[in-house]
């Protein structure tokens, strides 16, 4: 089964497809700036894009939107993604709406890449009458990526071949 186009022109294969160019999207946002977002339909071709709409407003909403945080979620903000997620489930964008400067994918990825095996294994571990409990999940310690040590009987191979 194949999906339909967003529009004709993706159809007929003349508007452009695949990474984003700087120039690209410095078209988009001086654009955005300068005339606001008022016909997502329309707006690339007023901006000299060769993109379609659907497109341009993805681009804008996930990427480019100067009201985007980007930077690491705090502990508060993980609390609110999981007592949410349990309320609501997968509703991803009524999840964003509550945390100020998050799209939906950013919260979805987050949740997926880093929240979800550390509330199923916390949930487990948990007695029952805790498991709503969304601030046992949260740490205050920063996170950061462990480093595997070598074994005692590598080390001196490994720093032989080096």
């Amino acid at each position: 089964m194949v999906r339909t186009p967003c529009c004709d022109q993706c159809n007929k294969g003349s508007l452009k497809n695949g990474t984003w160019a700087p120039v690209e999207d410095r078209k988009l946002l001086d654009y955005i700036t300068r005339f606001g977002y008022w016909n997502w339909r329309q707006l690339p071709k007023f901006a000299g894009l060769s993109r379609c709409g659907k497109k341009c407003r993805l681009r804008w909403l996930n990427y480019l939107n100067p009201n985007i945080k980007r930077r690491n979620y705090t502990c508060e903000e993980e609390e609110i993604i999981i007592r949410l997620h349990e309320k609501l489930g997968n509703k991803w964008s009524a999840i964003a709406e509550q945390l100020q400067g998050r799209t939906d994918i950013e919260v979805k990825n987050h949740w997926h890449r880093n929240l979800k095996r550390r509330f199923m294994v916390n949930k487990r571990t948990r007695p029952p009458q805790f498991q709503s409990d969304a601030g046992a999940i949260c740490d205050d310690q920063p996170r950061t990526k462990r480093i595997p040590q070598t074994p005692d009987y590598l080390k001196d191979y490994v720093w032989s071949k080096r």
